[in-house]
């Protein structure tokens, strides 16, 4: 219990938040590679054609034998498509999976922006301060909103998709749901306490 006592001082906290932050931001370059990648239709999903069914497919390539296939992108859900009557995949699907690639990185995107910047603050020595109770709190909600909003509006969209696309395209998603609510939520309460201290901290100067 020592040992790990030791580790909590100001010296080993800035530097892991300094750390923290850097990694922070390696984590919204991925994600925007990814995103990147989707557009280019180089996200894989399973496809049922009348030759076979293929795990591994992407839209950006017309010979689904991926033995030499560079840089592609994979999603958390498991996406299925069926080929068309030509056994092609329609650009509505591309479209689809590609708007499917937005609602997934974006909003977790500018969520770890936030939390960098607490990390910042705290590197800085800045602890409670409105700020980061501001920046936990988008963070949690943001988060709240990737975890149970956006497997429905991912499953609106294959609709949306099958209702004008020769091919069909269906998705498996939400079944991570209840393990990033919960930490969303305790972001949410971490936030509450922050601000809720800060608080405390004002009326205590202000009536000494």
């Amino acid at each position: 219990m020592k040992t790990i006592q030791k580790l909590l001082n100001e010296k080993y906290a800035k530097t892991a938040a300094r750390f923290l932050n850097v990694i922070c931001y390696f984590v919204m370059a991925f994600m925007l590679v990814c995103l990147v990648l989707a557009f280019m239709g180089r996200q894989t999903f399973s496809l049922r054609t009348s030759t076979g069914n293929y795990e591994s497919a992407i839209y950006a390539e017309e010979n689904h034998d991926h033995t030499f296939r560079s840089f592609t992108v994979t999603s958390n859900d498991n996406i299925y498509v069926a080929a068309n009557d030509n056994d092609q995949v329609d650009l509505a699907v591309h479209i689809g999976l590609s708007l499917m690639s937005v609602f997934s990185i974006l909003p977790l995107t500018v969520a770890y922006w936030f939390l960098s910047r607490v990390f910042a603050n705290v590197s800085k020595g800045q602890l409670f301060i409105e700020k980061n109770a501001r920046y936990l709190l988008y963070y949690g909600v943001i988060q709240f909103f990737a975890a149970f909003f956006v497997p429905f509006i991912k499953m609106f969209i294959c609709y949306l998709t099958n209702l004008v696309s020769n091919s069909h395209v269906s998705i498996s998603t939400g079944s991570d749901m209840l393990n990033n609510l919960i930490p969303s939520i305790a972001f949410i309460v971490a936030a509450y306490i922050i601000h809720y201290g800060i608080n405390l901290q004002d009326e205590v100067d202000h009536t000494l």
